[in-house]
């Protein structure tokens, strides 16, 4: 069975480096997990370390946080749907927010389990995924702020999410002359301005990051280090908090274009070959899992001299060149994970998870 680990202390290197960076610009900052799909022995790794907020776009997942640490902090990610209001109310202490109608039953099942439930207000930002439009703003926040057992906590934005859209100093500065002038309005404080994620870390290394910012929510830059301006590695951080093992169950030397009529596979490809490779063999390895798993273009081979040619649902087929390493059937091929690559192997039930 394949199987991925995680190395508490590269993620504990990686969370004090982030955790020391933050504190230095009196900034708040939540962990994102919804990377480990609700897993309650990766979950107690990150409560061990002392993280204060959980964030997630799954219910379930914090359901499975409460019940590891009741007294950490649980924030919904993402606009809650509302056929989900009673179980948002009941397992997020705060959520993410762009719609009047569902606030507003929100409140109601507040009201009636007798809780105050935090929001934060997403404000659409240029990326054009989730947020309320700029113009709509001040009336939108004057309703919201007539709800009983609604406290708005903050106003944020996502960045790069869906359009690649790169945060910048204008966007963010508007960002906080958004909340300045809300507070303004209505004479209410909003302590969050929620603008930080891993995308906006170099932003804040650099001194870029306007000072009014005060909020994020981290989970590729302490899973894998990621600086997404460069797309190299922010300095000081790791990339190997996770590291997958698959294992060979065949191993020949085969020709490197196949034979016979082509088609499209069942996953809706049809591949094209070099034709230079006619005649050529090389040594080909099977390894114990597939789509159903991770996309392979998301695995990066520790082993140099591997490469991944593709996957069908269950199997992944790497090309071994000569095999000088000597790999044989029954030996491990470990891999590093790019963030989708991850989210993939976590959320199988078919790879097992392990803590180093």
């Amino acid at each position: 069975m394949a199987f991925i680990k995680l190395y508490k202390d590269i993620l504990k290197h990686n969370y004090l480096k982030l955790d020391k960076l933050f504190k230095g610009h009196c900034i708040e900052w939540g962990v994102v997990s919804k990377l480990l799909c609700g897993n309650k022995l990766y979950i107690q790794e990150l409560v061990n370390l002392g993280v204060k907020q959980l964030h997630d776009t799954r219910i379930t997942n914090l359901k499975a946080i409460k019940q590891v640490a009741p007294g950490v902090q649980t924030v919904y990610i993402k606009p809650p749907p509302k056929r989900s209001i009673a179980n948002v109310i009941r397992f997020a202490d705060v959520s993410f927010n762009t719609d009047f109608s569902t606030i507003r039953l929100l409140s109601q099942e507040a009201v009636k389990q007798d809780k105050l439930h935090k929001i934060i207000i997403m404000i659409e930002m240029g990326d054009l995924r989730e947020g309320v439009m700029g113009d709509d703003l001040l009336a939108f926040y004057e309703q919201v702020f007539r709800l009983p057992n609604i406290d708005i906590v903050g106003i944020g934005t996502n960045l790069n999410c869906l359009n690649g859209i790169m945060p910048s100093q204008d966007k963010l500065v508007q960002l906080s002359l958004y909340k300045q002038l809300i507070e303004v309005k209505f004479n209410r404080r909003i302590p969050w301005i929620s603008g930080g994620t891993t995308v906006t870390i170099p932003m804040l290394i650099h001194k870029e990051l306007p000072g009014s910012i005060n909020h994020f929510r981290v989970g590729e830059a302490l899973y894998f280090g990621k600086d997404l301006f460069t797309g190299g590695l922010i300095n000081g951080l790791r990339s190997d908090v996770f590291r997958l093992f698959a294992e060979i169950i065949e191993l020949h030397e085969k020709p490197m274009l196949p034979s016979g009529e082509q088609m499209e596979n069942p996953s809706g490809k049809k591949t094209e070959f070099d034709e230079t490779n006619y005649g050529r063999t090389a040594y080909r390895a099977i390894l114990d899992i597939g789509l159903l798993d991770c996309n392979p273009q998301f695995l990066i081979p520790e082993d140099d001299s591997v490469s991944v040619i593709e996957a069908s649902s269950d199997m992944l087929v790497l090309d071994l060149g000569r095999n000088e390493q000597q790999y044989k059937v029954g030996d491990l091929v470990t891999f590093q994970l790019k963030y989708m690559g991850a989210l993939g192997i976590m959320n199988s039930n078919y790879i097992a998870k392990h803590v180093e």
